[in-house]
């Protein structure tokens, strides 16, 4: 078969491509599911962030992966094929959230991890005979001897990191606005350290990224995983959560490893509002001294924060600017809550009445789509708007990155991107000053 896999569009301005075709790194789906593909199948991978696929072409099947901000894209080009007689098949996480709404678009729905389900899609196709349209595993795999994702088949130079890969999937935590654990299960589960260095060093690269949601869950494996690398000559980053800084041996073996930068969900500065999202193992109280830990050994820092958590008024956009200025967070990734379906938020703010856009290319973390507790909608998106902008000023960017340590490099690099995208995608609120001064603010809610 003559199979197309194609990377969709999203909204926002977290993954787009620049105007010279450059992007941050590459995903893994579409590679993994062409991994997964036996030998006898083209496979062609297609980025429609760039242009438009060939609908046109002589494809047995199409195949789609989608976040939700990606799936209008998803299901306008899979309407298109479909138009010509072709089969369209779509997984990922919007997909295994709501399988139904997908089966309106596709042929094929794959729910949840594409392992055990994709050969099984193309042998029922081969065979012609009568197929399920939605597949889905009955448990979670086993993350042994996993098929190798074909990177040759992306458009290596443009990507700033073509190569990345998983050592782990799942999350123990369960933190109520992720998808996480609806996609990959609560449960964590970790690659053989010995298959993961063999998919290392397969590649020529010397740059990767880690795509685990969190790599440092199990102390114990991410420190062997970490020695294993050292010898290998990479650098990399990975996400993390907030208390591998409660772990010194930990954090000189990231580095010794090649671990370079970081990216950790703080989402809040309030312990209150923590603890209402279940993510009460982050302490505020503690992040300045474990943010140092961090910024002695010269790892550059991509701190998450959310914004419309309940609790949270008009003056968190003011607080949080402040926080991230006095710690010299390097990268500052601020999202507005959104209620992803298959999370518990989607199902508590559905059943209160308080999600009023239900346009899924606005569900990037850059629009607001509910009414939070503590101002309005409006507010929400003009403080989010506002923090951006306060954040990405270029006095504001030096003071955070000189400091007399390493990583000045990425440091730079990293915060000019964001610079450049602050002002691009984010307008200037018509009332600056109810963020910047929000003692004087009234809302308007």
């Amino acid at each position: 078969m003559k199979i197309l896999l194609v990377q969709p569009r999203g909204s926002g301005f977290i993954g787009q491509v620049s105007k010279s075709g450059r992007a941050g790194f590459a995903g893994a789906a579409l590679t993994t599911i062409a991994g997964l593909t036996p030998p006898q199948h083209q496979v062609v991978l297609h980025d429609a962030r760039l242009s438009e696929p060939d609908y046109d072409g002589d494809w047995d099947l199409i195949g789609f992966t989608g976040m939700t901000c990606e799936i209008p894209h998803v299901y306008r080009m899979a309407g298109e094929f479909r138009k010509r007689g072709r089969i369209v098949a779509i997984g990922g996480h919007h997909s295994t959230a709501l399988p139904q709404e997908a089966a309106l678009h596709a042929d094929i729905v794959v729910v949840g991890e594409a392992e055990g389900l994709w050969p099984q899609v193309l042998s029922d196709l081969a065979g012609g005979g009568k197929r399920p349209q939605i597949y889905q595993n009955d448990a979670l795999i086993e993350m042994r001897h996993m098929a190798i994702p074909r990177r040759d088949l992306l458009n290596q130079k443009m990507f700033s990191v073509y190569a990345t890969l998983q050592a782990t999937r799942g999350c123990p935590f369960d933190c109520n606005y992720c998808t996480v654990t609806k996609f990959f299960g609560r449960s964590y589960r970790c690659r053989p350290v010995a298959e993961v260095v063999a998919e290392i060093q397969s590649e020529p690269a010397k740059r990767w990224m880690f795509l685990d949601d969190n790599l440092i869950a199990d102390g114990k494996y991410a420190k062997e995983l970490f020695r294993a690398l050292i010898p290998l000559g990479i650098t990399w980053g990975s996400q993390s959560s907030f208390t591998m800084t409660k772990d010194a041996e930990l954090m000189d073996l990231y580095v010794a490893a090649g671990g370079r930068y970081v990216f950790i969900g703080f989402e809040s500065i309030s312990p209150e509002i923590l603890k209402s999202v279940r993510k009460s193992f982050n302490r505020p109280e503690e992040y300045l001294a474990g943010i140092r830990q961090l910024q002695r050994r010269g790892i550059t820092i991509m701190g998450s924060f959310i914004f419309g958590l309940d609790g949270d008024d008009v003056g968190v956009f003011k607080r949080t600017v402040d926080f991230v200025n006095a710690g010299k967070i390097d990268v500052a990734l601020y999202n507005i809550l959104t209620p992803f379906p298959g999370t518990r938020l989607y199902e508590d703010l559905d059943r209160q009445g308080r999600i009023h856009d239900r346009n899924w290319a606005h569900y990037d973390a850059c629009h607001s789509v509910i009414h939070p507790e503590g101002m309005s909608s409006e507010e929400l998106q003009e403080g989010f708007f506002w923090a951006v902008r306060e954040t990405y000023t270029a006095s504001n960017i030096l003071q955070r990155i000189l400091r007399f340590d390493a990583g000045l490099k990425h440091r730079l690099a990293a915060s000019y991107g964001y610079y450049r995208k602050a002002r691009k995608f984010c307008a200037p609120p018509p009332h600056p000053e109810k963020y910047s001064n929000p003692a004087s603010a009234v809302s308007g809610k």
